[in-house]
């Protein structure tokens, strides 16, 4: 923790000349590459913001993990030490009840039922119950549908994953969800995947087609199957330590300026989608597509008996559900 906490103040430190002509600037972390569309709309946000303030207040945006890995970068964001973290939704799960629910296996039927119900009052229920973690929720940007991809074999079935081991995010979901479907999970940072894969320790992962492809990752696992288990919305947090520093007018403008950063990142998140997919099979990678969701979908039963156990959970998972 101490070396992340040393290597956030290094990088602030380097990159405050830059940004020296605002009077506040805030530190955004994200383990993407500079180009990717969660960073891109950050930076946008930023300017919106320098606009509407006068000057006033910016963001600088450390792409690239700069400042460590998503675990460590939540608790810099929590301790003031970052100002603001994009950070997909798993890392959350065990820390924040309610995100465990939009992190589930198929809970979501498509990109736009995720879209209706985040950017309703179920998604504000659940951007406000962060602020009892010492972080302010802002916004929601896509993370795509996830699937799984591999360095051994094409996977058409369960039982095409039986005893495969595949990394995943620090999520308890994401660990019973690989072992529901036959396969071992192993947790570890975003940016250990690579050499995990190329040296065997892993046989695979599962992601979206940007990060799949920006990770270079289909350079060493060279089948992707749509599986599609995982529509999971990434998050873009505020620490309440620098929240709580801004009047209540430039609170409202930052609040304003993320969500008006999401419809940005959208198109970008579309784009890229395209972009990346086709990358990836112009490398010659197999892509599997005719495969039956149904077994996977069934497969999903006790990791919701197992984590949807409270009355406020069960309720958030019947309310999405009724969602159009």
């Amino acid at each position: 923790m101490k070396r992340h906490l040393m290597a956030a103040l290094l990088a602030t430190s380097a990159m405050a000349t830059a940004a020296s002509a605002c009077e506040v600037t805030l530190r955004s972390s994200d383990t993407h590459p500079e180009g990717y569309p969660t960073v891109v709309a950050v930076q946008e946000m930023g300017k919106m913001l320098e606009e509407r303030t006068n000057g006033r207040l910016c963001i600088e945006v450390f792409h690239s993990a700069q400042l460590g890995q998503e675990k460590d970068t939540i608790e810099q964001t929590q301790f003031g030490v970052i100002d603001m973290n994009r950070v997909s939704m798993g890392p959350f799960n065990n820390i924040i009840e309610e995100t465990q629910v939009v992190s589930l296996p198929y809970v979501f039927r498509s990109v736009e039922h995720m879209h209706n119900v985040m950017d309703g009052p179920i998604g504000d229920e659940i951007l406000a119950a962060f602020e009892q973690h010492d972080l302010v929720g802002l916004a929601y940007f896509d993370g795509g549908s996830r699937s799984f991809y591999n360095s051994q074999k094409p996977i058409t079935s369960m039982e095409d994953l039986a005893g495969m081991k595949f990394r995943v995010m620090q999520s308890d979901i994401f660990v019973d969800m690989v072992g529901a479907l036959g396969a071992n999970a192993t947790p570890m940072p975003y940016g250990e995947v690579y050499s995990s894969i190329q040296t065997g320790v892993i046989d695979g992962a599962e992601n979206n087609w940007p990060s799949y492809e920006s990770s270079g990752h289909f350079e060493v696992a060279g089948y992707y199957t749509l599986d599609q288990h995982l529509i999971v919305p990434e998050v873009l947090v505020m620490s309440k330590a620098s929240f709580d520093k801004l009047s209540a007018e430039d609170q409202a403008i930052v609040r304003q300026a993320a969500k008006d950063a999401v419809p940005v990142m959208r198109a970008l998140w579309a784009e890229r989608e395209k972009v990346s997919e086709q990358k990836v099979r112009d490398a010659g990678v197999e892509v599997i597509t005719d495969i039956d969701k149904t077994p996977f979908i069934e497969a999903m039963k006790p990791v919701y008996e197992k984590h949807v156990t409270s009355d406020k959970l069960k309720d958030l998972v019947t309310r999405i559900q009724a969602t159009e």
